[in-house]
């Protein structure tokens, strides 16, 4: 399937916002106040009653009609209720609008699939691509266009970054951006789904997967619109960039109330785990393990094996990570004998403490400094043995210091991905944002979140591995 070109509706020259309103609270003001904020194309507001807006601090004057604006305009954001916006997409196709966000709720999800049904068929008259109807909006984390109506201070933005989201569920894409926000996960595109009308899950991934600005694509899903689609183009997606889909529904409850959400036939999980395998995306469980799973991919490269070297200042904590990584069907790497000798050799020369382990996990014990750590990264992911190092730091030892920064940014002249672990509150936080942004390695709360960082990196790896393409 050849990729749509959206690029009007992420970086639109000129947005109108059809039902723009100057009474806060109300849903055409709250979008008013996110568009205006960062944004720097032309905005114009559009109500039936005229008049003047004023929002963060600029005067807007108010078209009654989309087509009195004297420019041209890309996309218009539809926030009217249902009943008027196929009158409203009319007008905007007489204007030569591109694209269309329609907010607005109360069509198929309402029992109103006909009024739907209406929408699509003016805007199909009219050349239109429709995002919606009933959804939160689009966000361009780059360039600052955002109709998301939820307003900044309820519902942070992330920083730019990798990552990419779409959510059929509004409500869950906005925490979804809260939580990123809060864990300084960096978004590119960010796209409320809503019934899919028109552009569904499909075209986003399809056109996702030709943005240079996206390097892992996620989604929540709760049913897809095309089955046959979605398979295609998410085998063919998978090729140049991961997908990682938390898909709702699991159970059959779960899909009874995902049918009553968004209107959307959420189908036995088992058809979808089965087409998931069969197209390389990875299925995530829960919104953690999404971005656990993004933050590895966006950061690290593929995983050429599964075997994976420990290098622990803590015995339990190694222990742990070895129970989960076998029991997601990792393997612990078996030291070759060359490094097993260069451990040996270097505890004789007294630069490694004689009572270590090196037997993987290497457990260089709690009064590790962080010299010892950077001698036993490099001897396991020197080792040919080794395809994955998970190095787990408990920085309430005083021995730990925070040369292990640029220790860590040393290890990338290896090309093998690297997990940290860094278990803890403010001071661990503190060193691991450090590492993030200096030595461009994933850093996660605890040993659960690095196992499924390296099932990610491992599992996306065969993929690509079976495909020919690493």
């Amino acid at each position: 399937m050849e990729a749509p070109n959206l690029d009007f509706l992420f970086y639109p020259r000129s947005v109108a916002l059809i039902g723009a309103s100057n009474v806060p609270g109300k849903i055409g003001n709250s979008i008013m106040r996110s568009i205006t904020l960062r944004f720097d194309g032309k905005i114009y507001a559009v109500n039936v009653k005229g008049g003047e807006i004023e929002i963060n601090g600029k005067k807007f004057p108010v078209y009654k009609n989309i087509k009195d604006i004297p420019d041209e305009v890309d996309v218009a954001v539809i926030a009217v209720p249902a009943k008027f916006v196929p009158d409203v997409i009319d007008e905007c196709g007489e204007k030569g609008v591109k694209g269309a966000v329609v907010i607005s709720a109360g069509f198929k999800e309402a029992g109103r699939a006909d009024l739907e049904e209406e929408l699509v068929k003016r805007a199909r008259k009219w050349g239109i691509r429709v995002v919606g109807p009933n959804c939160l909006g689009v966000t361009n984390l780059e360039n600052g266009f955002d109709c998301n109506f939820n307003p900044p201070e309820r519902q942070a933005r992330p920083p730019f970054g990798k990552v990419a989201f779409m959510s059929q569920s509004g409500a869950f894409g906005a925490a979804i951006l809260d939580w990123a926000a809060s864990h300084e996960i960096g978004m590119s595109k960010f796209i409320s789904l809503g019934n899919m009308a028109d552009l569904d899950e499909s075209d986003f991934m399809a056109y996702l997967g030709d943005d240079p600005k996206t390097g892992v694509i996620t989604g929540y899903i709760e049913g897809v619109k095309d089955g046959r689609k979605f398979f295609n183009v998410a085998k063919e997606v998978t090729l140049k960039k991961p997908i990682i889909i938390l898909k709702a529904g699991r159970t059959e409850a779960g899909a009874k109330a995902a049918a009553s959400h968004t209107g959307s036939l959420a189908g036995s999980f088992k058809i979808y785990e089965a087409a998931f395998e069969q197209t390389g995306v990875l299925s995530a469980k829960s919104m953690r393990q999404l971005f656990n799973y993004a933050k590895a991919l966006a950061m690290q490269r593929p995983a050429k094996g599964n075997r994976v070297a420990i290098v622990t200042n803590g015995g339990g904590a190694g222990v742990m990570m070895s129970d989960g990584l076998l029991e997601s069907g990792m393997k612990l790497a078996e030291l070759s004998e060359g490094t097993n000798k260069k451990f040996a050799e270097s505890i004789e020369k007294g630069e490694l403490p004689e009572h270590m382990s090196y037997k993987n996990p290497i457990d260089i014990i709690g009064d590790a400094p962080s010299s010892r750590y950077e001698v036993a990264m490099r001897y396991a992911l020197e080792d040919p043995n080794v395809d994955v190092l998970v190095v787990i730091a408990l920085f309430q030892s005083p021995a730990l210091d925070e040369g292990i920064v640029d220790a860590v940014a040393r290890m990338r002249e290896y090309g093998k991905p690297i997990v940290f672990v860094a278990p803890g509150g403010e001071y661990p936080h503190r060193i691991a944002r450090r590492i993030e942004k200096e030595a461009g390695v994933p850093v996660y709360e605890t040993v659960e979140d690095g196992v499924d960082a390296v099932y990610a990196l491992v599992k996306y790896g065969e993929w690509l591995k079976e495909n020919g393409r690493l």
